[in-house]
């Protein structure tokens, strides 16, 4: 029988602990940077030896249970290890400076997994044969990392992949309370990243049945997110955000519902 002890204060505290936090908290960024980097290559077909319609072929049941599983894995891990409460029950047990970066490795884990045991399913929904067309829509795909991306440095890139916590720890630096803030593309949608991903997702020259599902789930697991993202923000900032919200599109630029 075995038990879980809490790592203290005590423990966190010293320098040799906080110097192997901020090398665990840098190579969760790496396994992260080069995640998203495979991400890209998998959606858009580019580069990488394993893509959203390339690999072992197998039965449409098998794909679909398989590729169903894939997901829910990442959408359960990446929202639940994100509720306050799992929050405030894992920080027992995970020191506080290398809770984001753990967050992180294990969404990045979770996207490794899907990566490597996607089932493809190649049957063709529809295409673009116009190869300038064909180009512009790859084009936008590419677009919508962009915005990801820099929506992301717009806020707080290193603090929302857990570098500058680790960081912070290191130096006997104070993390900063959280602040509402509105930068650039924050102004016309309340969530651009999410925005990018969507585009990312669904600009395919060529619209596979593994890749409409592949963005049919995803973007039902974005508005999802959503939805429990701003529930906590509003606890979070309260009028301040309700305000936003009514202001500003949730993903459509102009547009009040979205």
């Amino acid at each position: 029988m075995s038990q879980v002890h809490s790592i203290g204060p005590g423990v966190s505290g010293t320098r040799s602990f906080k110097f192997i936090a901020f090398l665990y908290g840098m190579a969760s960024y790496l396994v992260f940077f080069v995640t998203i980097l495979y991400a890209i290559g998998f959606v858009m077909g580019l580069v990488v030896p394993k893509g959203i319609d390339t690999g072992t072929t197998s039965s449409m049941t098998e794909a679909i249970v398989v590729n169903l599983l894939l997901m829910s894995l990442f959408a359960v891990q990446h929202s639940v290890m994100a509720r306050k409460g799992f929050k405030a029950w894992w920080t027992k047990y995970v020191p506080k400076p290398i809770e984001r970066s753990t967050y992180v490795l294990a969404a990045s884990s979770c996207l490794l997994l899907l990566f490597w045991q996607w089932r493809p399913i190649p049957a063709v929904m529809w295409q673009v044969d116009d190869p300038d067309l064909a180009v512009a829509v790859a084009m936008l795909s590419l677009t919508g990392w962009v915005l990801v991306f820099t929506s992301t440095f717009l806020i707080n890139h290193f603090e929302l992949f857990g570098v500058s916590q680790v960081a912070n720890h290191l130096v006997d630096k104070e993390v900063p309370a959280p602040q509402f803030r509105t930068p650039l593309l924050y102004k016309f949608v309340r969530h651009p990243i999410y925005l990018g991903f969507i585009i990312a997702f669904w600009a395919a020259p060529v619209m596979t049945v593994g890749h409409l599902m592949f963005a049919a789930v995803t973007t039902t697991y974005i508005l999802v997110g959503i939805w429990l993202e701003e529930r906590d923000l509003i606890e979070m900032f309260g009028d301040q955000y309700r305000e936003y919200k009514q202001r500003v599109s949730m993903l459509i630029p102009w547009h009040k519902s979205w």
